[in-house]
């Protein structure tokens, strides 16, 4: 052939069709190779048509080039928001239209939508031509209705009924109560993630050879919801055995890590245990230097007496480093606040048991809505790896406006607006106030959780309170101030926070004729150092089931200012759990103030009741004025809680729990020179009652009734106690 002629371009350089053909000028005319180029120039995406025919001594290739895409958009989405929508479409503005990849788009579209519970959603792309064989790309969207799990039903299960297992599912049957959330909508990708909750379930109560055989998931003729069937296989259920240490490490001593091990010979068998026994084995012989570790339960269960013998077998891993650390999805939170959650940097030996711990510390930030974690091998080194960051950020400002009423402070009206990520460094930043018919309060706080690059919380408070204390003390206080924190982790479990606060308390609005409350009117400036130890070993710092803390500080008054003193505090807790989503707790707080070459002013001292002593009123107990009957707050104070918390029965979407209680405490002497007209005693006062706590859309609401079994004549009893917040 003489020439090859390309016709039809207009964005495409000739030269640039002519690269992609298998067949070029001088070459002979070869029907195959005239196939080949033609696959190859379709194959491009570049073309919408693209003809190939022979004129005489002459090849002419003609081309209808694909049009670019101008502008995509999105009409009749209401659901889903147009970014979601355009982050999932794989075209963009200033690419190659091609119809397969709009077609692949409106599948990944459809796919969005039925994970969102909406099957009848459909997508009609259309096109509008522009000049330059330009085109705008929109996609018409009729989201239909949501398509509900209509019933969820179990086969096989003899140990549990259907309504256990419900509970456990993250998926729920459709309910009218149900307007807040999705979980009622069919999303496959959730149906696969409940398998998983169901083993886990299972695996926890020592079923070992559980198993889910099938999940179906059928649509109802109409086309308006879905029958799902689990059918599971429970198998026996089995009981912890011998627990065992094979330490394959030379130098490394099994009996260290014995303790470690908490597993009894008899409990049923919990495979969440083995797992966590398993995190703390991997800490713990890291941190006696053995880099490169790998531990693995290896279970031998005897089904003939139904017990499951765990040997922990403790090996040397194989020697990978990480290279480096890769990071995407990150628009706005700058990547040292993702990299300074990692237990891990560029060059340490690579630890699975950090992984995860910086995988958990990640999400604990609440700063994104998926946060993945993997690590894949070097393309450089067989003993390298990749650790491969994939975040999607969430919206991490919060305004709210909120109205309520409360037994201790009557109707209220909150408002704050915040920042858990300011700037996207981290930051938090917060801005409240509270108006209350007997509180007044406006609240400003700024927290750097990485102060100079290091792991320390470092902050300030600037606050304004007004409280009128008339129906306890009869006098308004007012207190202005503000201050600066300092906290860091020493350990895990063991934190250790510093404050120094400057304020002024102002004690006005006398309606007493009490000679120690007259005493007390004026202002008085305080400036005071606290420092405070917390030992955490709880499961959960929200609803703790297992485990206790321990909280000691001591804060001394006097670096200027006008009063003077030393305050120990002392507070503890220790939680059980005693069957499924019932929990004991058992709680105190102690404290004792001495001023300092002076009388302790009444707005240090300590009050006790209402919250912290169901049964009676706020200040209801401790030093009281005979003639006046104020109260007048003690140097010292001890209170005792034990409650057990426990679902009624409705299901647990509700937030409804309730509880009995024991509440016991006491106040000290309210540090008065002449006390000869004040009742006071040390007697330990003791009530007991039952509540009821709703975390409801609008806020939580709690409503208690407390009885007191031990009291003195003069204290101020309360048998009812409501507490009820709204944000919206």
């Amino acid at each position: 052939m003489r020439s090859v002629i390309v016709q039809g371009t207009q964005r495409i350089e000739a030269d640039t069709v002519k690269s992609y053909m298998t067949i070029t000028e001088g070459d002979l005319f070869d029907t195959e190779r005239v196939n080949r180029s033609l696959k190859a120039l379709f194959n491009t995406g570049l073309f919408a048509d693209v003809a190939i025919r022979r004129e005489g001594d002459q090849l002419v290739v003609r081309v209808v080039e694909n049009p670019i895409i101008n502008r995509i958009a999105f009409e009749g989405n209401r659901k889903i928001k147009e970014e979601q929508l355009s982050s999932e479409a794989q075209l963009k503005p200033r690419t190659v239209y091609t119809r397969s990849k709009v077609q692949s788009d409106v599948k990944r579209i459809l796919d969005l939508y039925r994970r969102n519970g909406r099957f009848a959603a459909t997508v009609e792309p259309k096109i509008i031509q522009l000049e330059q064989n330009r085109v705008d790309l929109v996609y018409e969207i009729v989201e239909g209705d949501p398509t509900y799990v209509r019933r969820i039903s179990f086969v096989g299960n003899r140990r549990y009924d259907e309504t256990k297992l419900r509970e456990t599912l993250q998926t729920k049957e459709e309910r009218w109560y149900r307007f807040l959330t999705t979980d009622d909508t069919y999303d496959p990708d959730r149906v696969t993630y409940d398998r998983e909750l169901l083993r886990r379930f299972y695996l926890k109560h020592g079923f070992a050879d559980f198993r889910v055989a099938s999940a179906i998931a059928e649509l109802t003729p109409n086309r308006e919801g879905f029958f799902i069937t689990y059918t599971i296989e429970e198998g026996e259920r089995y009981k912890f055995g011998k627990s065992t240490i094979n330490a394959g490490l030379r130098d490394l001593k099994p009996e260290e890590l014995e303790p470690i091990i908490v597993s009894r010979e008899g409990d049923w068998y919990n495979a969440d245990q083995v797992e966590d026994i398993v995190q703390k084995l991997t800490d713990a012989v890291g941190t006696k230097g053995y880099a490169f570790v790998d531990i693995r339960p290896q279970i031998n269960r005897n089904r003939e007496t139904k017990v499951i013998d765990v040997t922990y077998d403790i090996q040397e891993g194989p020697r990978v480093f990480v290279e480096r650390i890769d990071i995407t999805g990150n628009v706005r939170t700058l990547d040292k606040v993702i990299r300074r959650e990692f237990r891990l940097v560029e060059g340490d030996a690579f630890n699975t048991a950090k992984l995860r711990r910086s995988r958990q510390r990640l999400k604990d930030l609440n700063f994104f809505e998926k946060a993945e974690v993997t690590n894949v091998p070097s393309e450089t080194a067989p003993d390298r790896t990749v650790i491969k960051v994939e975040v999607q950020e969430k919206s991490t400002g919060e305004l709210s406006f909120g109205v309520g009423w409360s037994s201790q402070i009557g109707p209220m009206i909150e408002a704050s607006i915040r920042e858990r990520n300011l700037l996207g460094r981290g930051q938090d930043v917060v801005l409240s106030s509270t108006l209350a018919s007997k509180r007044t309060q406006l609240n400003f706080s700024f927290t750097e959780p990485y102060f100079l690059d290091r792991e320390i919380a470092a902050g300030f408070d600037a606050f304004a309170i007004t409280r009128d204390l008339s129906n306890y003390s009869s006098y308004d206080s007012e207190t202005i101030g503000g201050s600066l924190r300092l906290g860091y982790q020493i350990t895990d479990p063991l934190r250790q926070d510093w404050k120094y606060t400057l304020k002024q308390d102002k004690v006005s609005n006398v309606t007493s004729t009490s000679r120690y409350i007259l005493d007390q009117v004026g202002s008085r400036v305080t400036s005071s150092i606290t420092t405070g130890l917390t030992y955490d070993k709880r499961d959960s710092r929200i609803e703790p089931g297992e485990g206790y803390f321990v909280r000691v500080a001591a804060e001394g008054a006097g670096l200027g200012g006008d009063i003077h003193f030393v305050r120990g505090t002392l507070s503890g807790g220790q939680y059980f759990t005693l069957d499924d989503q019932v929990v004991l707790g058992l709680t105190t707080s102690n404290g004792y103030i001495v001023g300092l070459g002076e009388r302790v002013h009444i707005t240090d001292r300590f009050f006790v009741g209402g919250d912290t002593l169901r049964g009676f009123e706020t200040a209801g107990i401790g030093p009281r004025d005979i003639a006046t009957d104020d109260s007048l707050g003690g140097v010292w104070m001890l209170t005792g809680s034990a409650q057990v918390r426990f679902p009624i029965g409705l299901p647990d979407e509700f937030g409804v729990s309730g509880q009995v209680f024991t509440d016991a405490g006491t106040v000290g002497s309210s540090d008065i020179e002449d006390s000869t007209g004040v009742r006071q005693s040390s007697s330990l006062r003791l009530s007991s009652g039952v509540g009821v706590s709703w975390k409801s859309p609008m806020g939580p609401v709690s409503l208690d009734i407390g009885v007191p079994l031990l009291k003195e004549s003069y204290d101020k009893t309360e048998l009812l106690k409501f507490n009820f917040g709204t944000k919206f």
